[in-house]
């Protein structure tokens, strides 16, 4: 049945002081691989504990960074990556920030797309964009092979920090509609998932059942609290370490501040009326209607719309 599908093909690379999306042509797929991908601060590290809590029966002292590497970050090099992945011998968990036309798509993987509120995106990058240290700058900058100008500083106003996001479609990191829309286009795939922040707050445990099925994850039931424990926002946060990548050093607070708040709704105090209607008005445009009320709300938008209520 699958010769029939029209699978995703690569058609362009991504080069910045992040990415480096050729790594992807090297990559040797498994068949049974996990990729998660997210735009950023979207709940990525959050799906990436999930996941490993379940595939490995919920163990507290799980090292998810180290685990689950994200493919197409720059450094380390592809010449070091690359094999530190290929020796991996558990099944492997991917985390990627690439548009779906920047990668390698595999039919025999399974992948998972994380979305969030681009206005809760932003305030959170924010903060991780604030609180990174000259260790984060030099890594960025510094490393040679960086292709594009280097990441700056952000402005001490989060109002400019916004602006400039919507004026030049997710500066200074990368493009967010173009990702956004790239992943819900191919979301009816047999090995695609699409999950929304929001939905992982109201319900986790009931998400992370969604997650295992789809994922072929036999569950544990004898182990499940302890699965979810580890997935909580509150132990993730006392655990960090584990998480974060380099335990959190290129953040000043350490690992903590990469895992902050969890929270969505911390623009409503900054933003105005017209503000958000400029960034509905956009999402609409840029989205069409059905994802960018998706975006907005999570899966209960579209089961209002389903149920035509």
């Amino acid at each position: 049945m699958s010769q029939h599908i029209q699978w995703p093909v690569k058609t362009r690379e991504l080069h910045s002081h992040h990415f480096d999306s050729t790594i992807w042509n090297d990559f040797r797929f498994r068949d049974d691989d996990i990729v998660i991908a997210t735009y950023a601060k979207s709940g990525t590290t959050w799906m990436q504990q999930m996941v490993a809590q379940m595939l490995f029966g919920g163990d507290p002292d799980l090292p998810v960074a180290e685990l689950s590497p994200w493919l197409d970050l720059r450094v380390p090099p592809k010449e070091i990556k690359l094999p530190a992945v290929e020796a991996q011998t558990h099944r492997r968990i991917i985390k990627t920030h690439l548009p779906v036309d920047a990668l390698v798509f595999s039919p025999k993987a399974k992948y998972i797309y994380v979305a969030r509120d681009g206005r809760d995106v932003v305030w959170s990058m924010y903060n991780h964009h604030a609180n990174a240290n000259a260790a984060w700058y030099a890594a960025l900058n510094d490393t040679p092979g960086r292709v594009g100008p280097p990441i700056a500083p952000p402005p001490a106003d989060i109002r400019q920090y916004w602006r400039e996001w919507m004026d030049q479609d997710g500066h200074p990191f990368w493009p967010f509609w173009d990702n956004l829309r790239s992943w819900w286009a191919i979301r009816h795939l047999p090995n695609v998932l699409i999950v929304h922040f929001n939905d992982l707050k109201s319900d986790m445990e009931g998400e992370m059942r969604r997650i295992a099925r789809f994922l072929g994850i036999a569950i544990d039931e004898a182990r499940w609290p302890d699965i979810v424990r580890y997935c909580r926002f509150d132990w993730m946060k006392q655990n960090a370490a584990k998480s974060v990548p380099l335990g959190g050093a290129f953040w000043d607070g350490g690992a903590q501040v990469f895992i902050n708040k969890g929270v969505n709704g911390r623009w409503t105090d900054t933003l105005t009326a017209a503000d958000n209607a400029e960034y509905e008005a956009c999402a609409a445009r840029e989205l069409g209607p059905e994802c960018a009320r998706w975006l907005a709300h999570g899966s209960a938008a579209l089961d209002l719309r389903r149920t035509g209520t």
